[in-house]
């Protein structure tokens, strides 16, 4: 007993042992109906949000908080066998902490597309029998029938074609038939969809990502100017 509370305790063990203490509780909520399954999603996925960076990472179709306790659990999961099997055996002293951190790091490089894939595979079922709206924002979509005078549309999911939505698109924007779209907000009040070309969409991903990698270049460069003047 004695060695699984010192393990428990260990870095980096412990961060995931706080973390999925954390998200037990949160789905004990969720059964007694005291907290939301969707309670990370967003109407739509602009904005740099939990939702929106989980999607980006290729789970779409699956609430938030499920994707990312799939991730805790795998990336935890790991960092448990390294411990067990590597880092408690070496006497580290004061570089368990950057030894934990790389540890960390490789435990969700490794664990991303594992659980990813896990969701993927797991979306059909949140589809029939969770009822859950936001959480098919990065969905693919593929649209059934011209869009009428008033842009209303019916589409089906690219991955579940059995499973269909309703857009609602804009002038200059609407949907044509046979034509894949990627649903990126969702208006309550029509419960529909508002979506983009699938080339639209990735494009803006593409172009949001360089923004970013300027961004931080140039913050990066500020800094060591500040630092050399």
């Amino acid at each position: 007993m004695e060695n699984v509370r010192q393990i428990a305790l260990s870095f980096p063990v412990v961060l995931f042992s706080a973390l999925l203490a954390l998200t037990a509780l949160y789905w004990l909520l969720v059964v007694l109906r005291l907290a939301p399954v969707e309670f990370f999603e967003h109407d739509s996925l602009k904005g740099d949000h939990l939702a929106s960076t989980l999607v980006a990472l290729g789970f779409a179709g699956v609430p938030a908080s499920f994707a990312l306790t799939v991730l805790l659990v795998l990336a935890g999961a790991i960092s448990l066998g390294v411990e067990l099997a590597v880092l408690r055996w070496l006497p580290l002293g004061l570089f368990r902490i950057p030894v934990g951190v790389a540890v960390l790091w490789g435990a969700f490089a490794l664990a991303s597309p594992l659980a990813a894939a896990l969701c993927h595979g797991l979306h059909r079922w949140f589809h029939r029998h969770a009822l859950q709206r936001r959480c098919l924002l990065g969905e693919k979509v593929e649209v059934r029938e011209e869009a009428d005078a008033d842009g209303w549309a019916t589409a089906r999911l690219v991955d579940d074609p059995a499973w269909q939505v309703r857009l609602h698109g804009k002038p200059g924007n609407l949907p044509q038939v046979g034509e894949r779209r990627v649903l990126v907000k969702y208006v309550a009040g029509e419960d529909a969809y508002r979506s983009v070309p699938e080339v639209e969409y990735r494009e803006a991903r593409a172009h949001l990502s360089r923004l970013r990698l300027r961004q931080e270049r140039g913050g990066r460069g500020r800094d060591g100017a500040a630092a050399s003047s």
